[in-house]
């Protein structure tokens, strides 16, 4: 008889991997969870898309502001509020700014983004009680990568933080390999399936169901032959 090791090894020996030119097929993005990406995923789009702000504040010119504090504030002239989804519509000029949300474009002029937490309103009037870093809390466009770059490389393993990426993208299908097919074969004279009367001396093929089950979880496709014995 065959050791384990040599059973093994031959069936390692007839395994060859899928190829992406025969063996991918097309899907869509939200039917792709846990595929295997055949193609790399291409950006089409700079990201982010445009230079944003991190966080809820004032969108400021850093020269305004580089010698403020709480003890001699800087007062700035608020020009335009700007929440995610807004084309801004002015440019900052020297003393302005601007109320922006997180995720909202920067407008021209602007370089720096104060927390709301670092100043004080009134009306229009908006005085600045601490320095913040030079272009702090701006999120500049294509800093997380640029068109052209790639995504998702091939054989990757679908996941839901791949699929945001991709949709990000627009990437509404993907090229991902085909689900590996199983064979299982059972042996054996006393096994019968699952829906079969037990004659004495009979087992049902549990080992059937469970082995198919364990390939659907690996993400191949179970192909039951029936018994070989037979």
């Amino acid at each position: 008889m065959l050791s384990v090791q040599q059973a093994e090894a031959m069936i390692l020996g007839l395994v060859h991997p899928l190829d992406p030119a025969s063996a991918s097929e097309m899907l869509n993005l939200t039917n792709a969870t846990g595929r295997i990406l055949a193609e790399k995923a291409i950006s089409q789009l700079d990201f982010p898309h445009w230079d944003n702000s991190a966080m809820d504040g004032y969108a400021v010119r850093f020269a305004d502001v580089q010698t403020t504090n709480a003890d001699h504030p800087v007062t700035l002239e608020m020009v335009e509020e700007i929440p995610a989804g807004k084309l801004p519509t002015r440019t900052l000029q020297p003393g302005q700014c601007a109320r922006i949300f997180t995720g909202a474009m920067l407008p021209l002029g602007a370089d720096t983004i104060v927390i709301q937490e670092h100043t004080q309103r009134q009306g229009q009037v908006v005085q600045i009680l601490q320095t913040p870093r030079p272009q702090a809390f701006v999120r500049y466009q294509g800093s997380y990568c640029r068109q052209g770059d790639c995504l998702v490389s091939v054989g990757t393993q679908l996941t839901a933080p791949d699929l945001a990426v991709l949709a990000a993208a627009q990437c509404a299908q993907v090229s991902v390999f085909r689900r590996p097919r199983v064979a299982i074969f059972s042996t054996g004279n006393e096994l019968v399936s699952l829906n079969q009367t037990l004659q004495p001396g009979q087992i049902v093929d549990s080992n059937q169901i469970a082995l198919a089950a364990l390939v659907n979880q690996s993400g191949a496709e179970p192909i039951p032959p029936g018994n070989c014995a037979r």
